[in-house]
């Protein structure tokens, strides 16, 4: 029980002390609402007697992200993806995402706009005593519609996140009751010709705490409080730190 508090606990201390120590200069907050359903699982059911089939996999994701308070909306993000199992914990992944977005991640008087994303990533997961331990990393190449702040660029932005979730059985009140807590870091790899726009080096982190409850065998629901940061040092604008209501659900099959 003190491996599961401690484990967790330094988890928590570091992603808040990321955050906070990052909005040492001016920054302005919003509180907003997200809601994700993201959908995986295998091509198993084309041929159920051939194994090599269920490595191969599909994901589907859907989130929107409502902002000013909640009050409009802010961002969505469809995202199709194809991956690989290279092992039982270990998936390599490539896709698509396209991505709407308007304030307050678009201030007037400029309009909203799309943006669209090619990404690849590893998924890694396992099981230990103190609970489940998962970690993605992910690459994107980011590209802007006319409308976006980087008008009139044909660069592309590269970006790497990192994620690290555990999720810690709370068995004492419900066997299939969670305790999560992750962490996920956003780094710029390159600035675009409009530097006011992205630079390169840190982007933005996001910390997350909740809970986690498997509702079906295919099916389980999380829920919680989200801390995101958004870091503009080399931008007119003002840093961003959202306290985001985060409701997600994940379905495998």
């Amino acid at each position: 029980m003190f491996k599961k508090i401690s484990i967790s606990g330094v988890l928590v201390a570091l992603s808040l002390t990321l955050n906070q120590s990052a909005t040492a200069g001016r920054t302005v907050e919003d509180f907003q609402v997200w809601g994700n359903i993201t959908a995986q699982g295998n091509f198993g059911f084309i041929n159920p007697d051939n194994p090599d089939l269920k490595k191969f996999r599909w994901w589907m994701e859907g989130q929107g992200r409502f902002g000013n308070d909640a009050s409009q909306f802010t961002q969505a993000i469809v995202r199709p993806g194809l991956g690989y199992a290279i092992t039982d914990k270990i998936v390599i992944w490539a896709g698509y995402a396209w991505t709407p977005t308007a304030e307050p991640l678009v201030l007037k008087p400029r309009h909203p706009f799309d943006e669209h994303r090619i990404w690849q990533q590893v998924t890694w997961a396992d099981d230990f005593s103190f609970g489940k331990l998962s970690l993605r990393s992910r690459f994107e190449q980011r590209f802007f519609d006319h409308d976006a702040p980087v008008s009139g660029s044909n660069d592309v932005a590269y970006r790497f996140r990192q994620l690290v979730k555990l999720a810690i059985p709370v068995t004492m009140i419900d066997p299939n009751l969670s305790f999560i807590v992750q962490n996920e870091v956003f780094v710029a790899l390159n600035t675009v010709s409009n530097p006011g726009f992205i630079s390169r080096g840190f982007d933005q982190n996001r910390a997350f705490i909740g809970l986690g409850y498997k509702a079906h065998q295919n099916a389980t629901v999380e829920m919680g409080y989200m801390n995101q940061f958004i870091d503009r040092r080399h931008n007119p604008r003002p840093d961003q730190m959202m306290h985001n209501l985060v409701v997600n659900l994940f379905l495998n099959f």
